[in-house]
């Protein structure tokens, strides 16, 4: 905030100066005013996207102290920012839907250990032979399913490349089922005209459980 008060005193400083050059001053002057406007705006920018930055990390940090409280503040801001990361990286993903698929994948708990009954793994539950495939992809040396998994770090970043082309092949409401249910499954909802009935029953209820997630998260814009 003190920078952006900064811009604020420069502006006016220079506008003042610019009133005072356009009475007295000639054409060289002019145009040194007009430079000093450009690195004013430029300034702006910057500032802009400092908040927005800010914004954005601080609305991770406060969604993961919802659900994880006593979450260690090192490895807390290491997902934060790899979050942040991944919705830059990604086309078609963003902080919410992101923070959303998180929060549902991992029963609400935020634990980098959650592990379901079938055997998937983490922050954003992926199965072990699901995980080999896209370390390769990611260029992650695929030690054990536990050690690549259990990295919240390595997990987020597996699973928003996965989520990321899924969304893209399918558009949102069909990459979330497809992340769920299998890209076959919703190949097969396509050409049913999107029948939610051929959709596991999982499927069915774990979509709009996420979009819910989602649309409050968006919505929550004064994090």
């Amino acid at each position: 905030m003190k920078y952006r008060h900064f811009i604020i005193l420069l502006f006016v400083i220079s506008a003042v100066i610019a009133a005072e050059v356009c009475r007295h001053g000639n054409i060289e002057q002019q145009e040194k005013v007009e430079q000093l406007f450009r690195a004013v705006r430029e300034h702006q920018v910057l500032a802009d996207f400092q908040d927005e930055f800010g914004l954005s990390l601080n609305k991770v940090r406060l969604i993961i102290s919802r659900y994880n409280s006593s979450m260690p503040a090192d490895q807390k801001e290491e997902i934060v920012r790899t979050v942040h990361q991944m919705s830059v990286k990604y086309a078609h993903l963003n902080i919410d839907l992101i923070c959303a698929t998180i929060t549902h994948e991992s029963a609400r708990t935020w634990s980098p250990f959650a592990t379901s009954r079938v055997g998937a793994m983490g922050l954003m539950q992926i199965m072990p032979a699901t995980g080999a495939f896209l370390a390769a992809e990611e260029g992650l040396e695929w030690s054990s399913a536990e050690n690549i998994l259990y990295n919240p770090v390595h997990n987020i970043r597996l699973g928003c490349r996965y989520l990321n082309a899924l969304v893209g092949m399918y558009e949102q409401e069909g990459g979330l089922a497809a992340y769920n249910g299998g890209a076959r499954r919703v190949e097969m909802w396509l050409a049913a005209n999107r029948n939610n009935k051929v959709l596991y029953a999982e499927t069915r209820k774990y979509v709009p459980a996420v979009l819910k997630l989602y649309h409050q998260f968006s919505s929550e814009r004064s994090l």
